[in-house]
């Protein structure tokens, strides 16, 4: 399934967040995103009419199956390509910065073909 950026981007926050916090909340998504309260507040209306995450009564926010996947897929993006980029030699702000562009444009056949390469190599170099 085909989702636009912005949903990604604020389903993978959901996600890092969760990793870190025990419950995540609007404000929170708002705060790591230096978004406003109020665009936030929308697109959370937005993620949960699509059925990417609940809001329970004291409002706060976990992912469902499907956003969950989308958010485990864009953050495994994510990791591959800015450690890549910092392997390659790229600082890590700038490698940071733009795997989060990469990570939305990118095809799964790209992906998929840079994570099988990044695996065989790294499989090489420990064999020699």
């Amino acid at each position: 399934m085909k989702t636009d950026e912005s949903i990604e981007n604020y389903l993978e926050t959901i996600l890092v967040l969760s990793h870190n916090e025990k419950q995540v909340r609007s404000i929170d998504i708002a705060n790591e995103l230096d978004y406003s309260k109020p665009s936030v507040s929308i697109a959370m209306k937005n993620l949960l009419t699509k059925g990417y995450i609940k809001i329970d009564d004291a409002g706060y926010i976990t992912l469902t199956e499907s956003g969950q996947k989308i958010a485990e897929s864009i953050y495994e993006r994510h990791i591959l390509i800015s450690d890549w980029l910092i392997f390659l030699g790229v600082d890590k702000k700038t490698a940071v910065s733009d795997a989060c562009k990469i990570e939305h444009c990118m095809s799964e056949k790209s992906f998929l073909a840079i994570k099988k390469h990044i695996k065989n190599w790294k499989h090489d170099i420990y064999r020699k």
